[in-house]
């Protein structure tokens, strides 16, 4: 029986670290060893073919009460691989937040500098989220696709900027660029930007004018391009996925990687009457948000060599002569703040992909949240939180550390009898079965305690994976980077002797082999703690801590020596 409960705590052992590098591979984009398929309702068809610039034409007309067939019908342009020609102007805006630069070849924002966020690799420069400087690709664009055939002013039509402040001023809570089309088809586009103070959500409004003679049809595409090159910054073990994203209220939250898009596997909703599309990596995501109840189509599509695009197709309705319709739109542009994305939108905030546990994620993230405003340090709010998990299971632990130390005490006897009856299994099994009832020992009675407690451990670990709160943080003394791995290694080192203490705590397997695993386990699992963040070593080596105190404490009261 001691063997099957040491095998029991072995296989939760080695499912933890299963579901650990499963979730690894989420962040990835590789697909999950549970369910290897994207949850979806529809699948997207493969991009059509279409050189750069180009501007596909619709092959049946639209109407605006039917989404399926008014955006089905008509691709979203393909983008430009070259940069802008000269023809073209780049205009700065700069705010407390952001200093981005729109291009005037249609309107794209081309990039974006996170003034608050410092740069990994050289903390004196910010942080540049879109750039627009190949190989290295990520922008935003939109632009108007006739639905009833024929041309409009699209993300390769040249538009003029109209005069205005281009930084935001003293006092001022926003800031406005206003660009305007020349006539497309006898329509023209009119696109203003509002950057606002403190905010990262920019409200795009695109206007369309109809000067001619006769209606339009047009359709707004708001799309997010991004080369497939990995992002830099992230550890063996703790890489982010970085790729599209699309949500509907019917499919939730669905990762489209850029493998899936090339071969055209994608699969996610085709259209619906609501969602959202971003670009997701790690600690930063932009998104185009139509919050409103109106048709809308989405494509995940391969643009260029290396470059991705995923974008909602809005149909705008029939546009009368001499009439003009608006379109309201809100891009964010910036770091995966939790109180921030779920202000936005339904379920923006998934976008921190917290994995399984997500249910027991948000919640711990919330409570962390509120230890962080009492405390004002994130890496004492960490020591916090697993402090009172600690006192939450605290009579479940307790119960598994007692039976832990029972089954120590009663070693000595179970190895005499493994000597005594080593040629007779079952007579063995027998007389182990009389010890266990005669000194009230339950060999499982270690088990269920970690198993309760395994998801919430592992939705803990999600969320200070994913949690940019911990970027730059800093925590005491030489951890000045709660997110980035231990410059001296001395918490990984502690960590690992705080798990030998745990082993040498716990009672050793009667058979030798799983003796000698007990102790080399530890010195396995710990290797990748010298590669992990700060905060998800201090984390662990905080629980170590009290797991060791609360133990010894039984142990005591129970007369078991450790020896």
């Amino acid at each position: 029986m001691t063997d099957i409960r040491r095998t029991v705590l072995w296989v939760v052992f080695a499912s933890s670290l299963l579901l650990l590098w499963d979730g690894w591979n989420k962040y990835n984009g590789r697909p999950s060893l549970f369910s290897p398929g994207v949850h979806t309702a529809a699948t997207a068809a493969p991009p059509a073919s279409a050189a750069p610039g180009t501007l596909p034409t619709p092959t049946a007309s639209a109407s605006p009460g039917a989404a399926a067939t008014a955006a089905a019908t008509a691709a979203v342009p393909a983008a430009p691989v070259a940069s802008a020609p000269v023809t073209s102007e780049l205009v700065t805006v700069t705010t407390d937040n952001f200093k981005a630069t729109v291009d005037t070849r249609g309107g794209d924002l081309v990039r974006v500098e996170l003034l608050k966020q410092a740069a990994d690799d050289d903390r004196s420069r910010n942080v540049v989220l879109l750039e627009r400087n190949p190989p290295h690709q990520y922008f935003a664009q939109t632009g108007l696709i006739n639905a009833a055939g024929g041309a409009l002013p699209y993300h390769d039509t040249v538009m003029t900027a109209r005069p205005g402040e281009r930084a935001l001023k003293d006092g001022a809570n926003d800031l406005q660029l206003v660009l305007e089309s020349p006539e497309v088809g006898g329509a023209k586009l009119i696109k203003t930007y509002t950057f606002r103070r403190g905010d990262y959500a920019i409200g795009v409004k695109h206007e369309v004018v109809n000067a001619s003679k006769a209606p339009i049809k047009p359709l707004l595409y708001l799309r997010l391009a991004h080369d497939d090159t990995a992002v830099s910054g992230s550890g063996p073990f703790t890489s982010a996925y970085h790729g599209p994203a699309l949500y509907t209220e019917k499919s939730k939250f669905t990762k489209v990687s850029f493998e899936d898009i090339a071969k055209g596997k994608a699969q996610y909703d085709a259209a619906a009457d609501n969602g959202w599309v971003a670009m997701v990596q790690h600690y930063f995501t932009s998104a185009w948000l139509v919050n409103a109840k109106q048709p809308r189509e989405f494509k995940a599509e391969k643009l260029g060599e290396h470059l991705y695009g995923v974008a909602m197709v809005l149909p705008l309705g029939e546009v009368a002569p001499d009439t003009a319709k608006v379109q309201e739109a809100t891009l964010y542009v910036g770091p995966a703040e939790d109180h921030r994305l779920a202000a936005l939108a339904p379920d923006l905030d998934l976008v921190r992909d917290y994995g399984y546990f997500t249910i027991l994620a948000k919640p711990l993230f919330w409570l962390l949240n509120q230890l962080h405003t009492y405390i004002g340090n994130w890496g004492w709010a960490i020591v916090a939180l697993v402090v009172l998990l600690k006192i939450a299971f605290y009579w479940l632990n307790a119960s598994a550390y007692r039976s832990m130390a029972k089954m120590k005490a009663v070693n000595p006897k179970v190895q005499e009898l493994r000597e005594r009856y080593k040629d007779k299994p079952q007579q063995l099994q027998q007389e182990m079965m009389r010890i266990y009832r005669e000194e009230k020992v339950n060999p499982f009675g270690g088990c269920l305690p970690i198993l309760v407690q395994m998801p919430f451990f592992i939705a803990l670990y999600s969320v200070l994976l994913s949690s940019v709160e911990m970027r730059h943080a800093p925590w005491a003394g030489w951890i000045t980077d709660l997110s980035a791995k231990d410059p001296y290694f001395i918490l990984p080192l502690v960590m690992t002797g705080t798990s030998l203490l745990q082993t040498w705590l716990s009672p050793t397997p009667p058979d030798p082999t799983q003796a000698k695993m007990m102790w080399i386990m530890p010195l396995v699992f710990s290797v990748m703690f010298f590669s992990f963040p700060s905060g998800l070593v201090l984390y662990w080596l905080t629980n170590n801590i009290l797991s060791i105190a609360q133990q010894w404490l039984i142990n005591k009261q129970l007369g078991v020596t450790n020896k």
